[in-house]
């Protein structure tokens, strides 16, 4: 049976910071802000939200959303996130069990990866529930990394907004997870990190991995799916920067405009992104394959390809 994406929600906060007055306070202009970083508006949690609150909306948004998604119903539930509630202990996913009522019997486990996370989730989930017999999982990303961005910091603040995301995973999908491929480079460590409690990034560096690790990982998924880049009909990749989207798409040529870009209104949301992309513009759509990379914090990096299953 085609194990897959069900359905998809979201939730994004309220309350954000203006992406064009934070960029004025460091003497960025609106060109840069817009065309290189991307993002207008930074949604940002309340301090009273924790990593857990965010998930728990986003499970709830999915319940109100799609009727046909029975909460009772779920066998596993992961979380991926690299800030969990305090300090990470107990599991944020045992957590969220409790906040929404989900069955005891279920199976709920983080895991910890930033922005390849929804890719590395998605394959994880599918290779439990092939492993168990079990049915039904959801996938969650809640990653806020306004707990760990330093706001007098103009390399990391102008980027980052607060997101999460529930995707139902499970058999007979309209959506099958088709061919994968993963990638760890551990050298690149020390450029994106977390030291003494806030994010340090080294952009240039980043920026380097990203436009020259991306494209070529797409062009393997694609060689092992036997597809051209015009059989796809949508990329959905990491949505790290408008100047990283735009340095992908352009090794691509005539096909750089089915790279999606779409984080004015949210900045980079981590492991996030993508399903935020697949809900706004590709689950309900008519397309038949998608490509989906994420790429970041390790130097970790995930590509796969979705294939729309045709009703008989």
């Amino acid at each position: 049976m085609t194990i897959g994406i069900k359905a998809i929600a979201s939730y994004i906060p309220s309350t954000y910071i203006d992406n064009l007055e934070q960029g004025t306070a460091f003497s960025e202009n609106e060109s840069f802000i817009r065309g290189k970083i991307g993002a207008l508006k930074l949604p940002i949690k309340n301090p009273d939200e924790d990593t857990s609150d965010l998930a728990a909306a986003a499970v709830q948004a999915l319940i109100e959303k799609e009727p046909s998604f029975n909460p009772n119903s779920l066998d596993v539930l992961i979380v991926v996130t690299q800030n969990g509630d305090g300090r990470g202990l107990p599991h944020t996913s045992a957590i969220v069990q409790q906040k929404m009522g989900l069955p005891k019997t279920l199976a709920a486990f983080d895991v910890s990866l930033g922005c390849s996370g929804y890719v590395y989730g998605l394959y994880v989930l599918k290779g439990f529930l092939q492993a168990t017999g079990l049915r039904n999982g959801l996938l969650v990303t809640a990653d806020p990394y306004s707990k760990i961005v330093e706001r007098s910091d103009r390399v990391t603040s102008l980027l980052f907004g607060d997101a999460a995301t529930a995707t139902w995973v499970g058999h007979d999908a309209p959506w099958r997870l088709g061919e994968v491929s993963f990638g760890t480079d551990g050298e690149g460590a020390e450029h994106l990190c977390a030291d003494g409690g806030k994010l340090n990034m080294n952009g240039r560096q980043v920026f380097n991995f990203a436009a020259l690790k991306v494209a070529p990982h797409i062009q393997h998924v694609l060689s092992k799916a036997g597809l051209a880049a015009e059989q796809v009909d949508a990329y959905c990749i990491h949505q790290g920067s408008a100047a990283i989207v735009d340095a992908v798409a352009r090794r691509f040529g005539n096909m750089s405009s089915r790279f999606i870009l779409d984080m004015e209104q949210t900045g980079n949301t981590v492991s996030s992104s993508i399903p935020l992309l697949l809900e706004a513009h590709a689950i309900r759509s008519d397309w038949k394959r998608i490509i989906v990379s994420g790429f970041g914090v390790g130097f970790s990096w995930a590509t796969a390809l979705l294939e729309r299953e045709e009703k008989c």
